[in-house]
């Protein structure tokens, strides 16, 4: 649901949907009717048919008579309309779940007071007012329970419409489509020439999913091509709270925010100014050389390229109020995005990603701001041993999937999670890498000599005990045992 609606554009909407038959599923005309409980129960019920009919949104207009379609005008004024203390619009959204994109406008159409109510289509989940479904059958608003065959076929919709293939905007025009899209910038990314003519660059367009002709004419926006190019993201109400928010924190709590940014643009045109924004504000270190002093990230860019990468391309589009975010701190940074993982996260090293949003892994992939499947983590762990890092921390907090990169620290200044996590992902590493974890590897992942093989022979053991590595050799020396994760297809000798 775009938030650029001139008055034009809204008394333009409302003529085309007098022009609807009398009975349709998703438009429901009145004249005064503001009764709170009615109005809630419309939502969920016009919300659910849209989904059902594929539609963008569902609509509800006060000022017209219901049979004849005339415009009469309306004394409904939802802004002055309170339940108890509570504005109308917040008790509606309270009562609603799962929360879904609505608006009221009160606009002037032929000099008449008219309130249009625009409500986003129902996704995932059939839209409850006060835990009741509902559902329109021709020109009645019925309980969705009462009409089974319609509540499977909500069902199969969700299940077969992935976010990807949403509309963002409907029925627009080829000029709306070069305002809203920086379409320059996706053949940017392609390393192809920008096509001659107009024509040429919205077939493009189309023949990836970004944009998809309209059935009343024009164009259609694709979720695809709003998320990854859109010029502004908080232009559009569904969209703008998954722009990427960086937060740089003072010291190492969120106690005093130093800066927070939120990004404008889609993911792969704004890719690479949001990695700037980051690496300006990660701490740096200095490190001397032969004969120089030079200041260095505290966090190699690559891993933190492809986290962020991750981060945007795994999360859960359907969850409601929260977008992925990057939080920085004095010791650390904490990648967050809504969903949580379709895999293990003791197995993202060796296992392909599963991706909601295949169609926009794909295209991320093709832009070249992410690796191939399966290959991002590996190097991921593999900068964090070269810079010799502590391991990366995979968490999944309710709901969503967080990844922590921690500054340098001394072996010994390391907890012992902090070690077994650091020798797992070693094991794990050198097991893609077709290779085996031993002592000796250890040693030089955590960069200490031999005088601390046992140290690290402890760790190792730890890393045994929580079922995380197992032995696959044996030998009179501690030191040539070979160590495998807990996962691998080898047996035991």
């Amino acid at each position: 649901m775009s938030g650029e609606r001139t008055t034009a554009y809204l008394a333009g909407l409302v003529h085309e949907l007098l022009k609807l038959p009398v009975e349709t599923e998703w438009v429901e005309f009145k004249r005064n009717n503001d009764n709170p409980e009615e109005i809630g129960e419309y939502l969920s019920a016009l919300a659910n048919s849209a989904a059902l009919l594929g539609k963008v949104n569902g609509y509800m207009v006060w000022g017209v008579d219901d049979q004849s379609h005339d415009i009469v005008g309306t004394t409904f004024r939802p802004a002055a309309t309170k339940i108890g203390n509570e504005e109308l619009e917040n008790w509606l959204l309270r009562l609603l779940a799962p929360k879904i994109n609505f608006r009221f406008h009160e606009i002037v159409v032929d000099e008449q007071s008219v309130v249009l109510l625009e409500i986003g289509a129902a996704f995932r989940h059939p839209v409850r007012f006060r835990n009741q479904e509902f559902i329109r059958v021709g020109s009645y608003k019925k309980s969705l329970k009462e009409h089974p065959e319609k509540e499977r076929d909500l069902w199969r919709v969700f299940d077969q419409t992935p976010f990807e293939r949403g509309i963002a905007v409907e029925h627009v025009n080829s000029e709306d489509i070069f305002r809203l899209l920086d379409c320059p910038a996706f053949f940017d990314l392609l390393e192809l020439p920008l096509p001659d003519g107009r024509a040429a660059i919205l077939d493009a367009l189309k023949e990836d999913g970004l944009i998809a002709p309209c059935n009343a004419g024009g164009w259609n926006i694709n979720n695809l091509g709003m998320i990854l190019f859109a010029k502004k993201l908080d232009a559009f109400a569904g969209l703008k709270r998954k722009a990427m928010r960086v937060i740089h924190y003072k010291g190492m709590s969120r106690a005093e925010t130093l800066r927070e940014q939120v990004g404008i643009k889609g993911y792969a045109c704004g890719f690479e100014g949001l990695i700037g924004v980051i690496m300006t504000l990660v701490p740096s270190n200095e490190v001397i050389g032969q004969a120089l002093r030079k200041t260095v990230p505290m966090f190699p860019e690559l891993a933190v390229r492809e986290l962020v990468a991750n981060a945007l391309i795994h999360q859960d589009f359907f969850v409601t109020g929260a977008g992925p975010m990057v939080e920085i701190f004095a010791d650390r940074i904490e990648i967050t995005n809504p969903g949580e993982p379709l895999v293990d996260t003791a197995r993202f090293v060796d296992t392909p990603p599963k991706s909601r949003n295949e169609a926009l892994a794909s295209l991320m992939r093709r832009f070249r701001i992410c690796e191939e499947r399966g290959s991002g983590i590996d190097k991921v762990v593999i900068q964090t041993e070269l810079y010799q890092l502590p391991a990366p921390l995979f968490e999944v907090p309710t709901g969503f999937t967080r990844t922590i990169l921690f500054a340098y620290q001394e072996l010994d200044a390391m907890t012992k999670p902090d070690r077994v996590r650091a020798c797992y992902l070693h094991a794990c590493l050198q097991y893609v890498q077709r290779k085996v974890m031993t002592n000796k590897s250890l040693r030089e992942r955590f960069g200490i000599d031999d005088s601390r093989s046992a140290l690290v022979s402890r760790i190792i053991n730890a890393t045994i005990e929580a079922g995380l590595v197992r032995k696959i050799t044996l030998s009179e020396s501690r030191r040539d045992s070979a160590y495998v994760p807990f996962w691998s297809q080898g047996r035991e000798l």
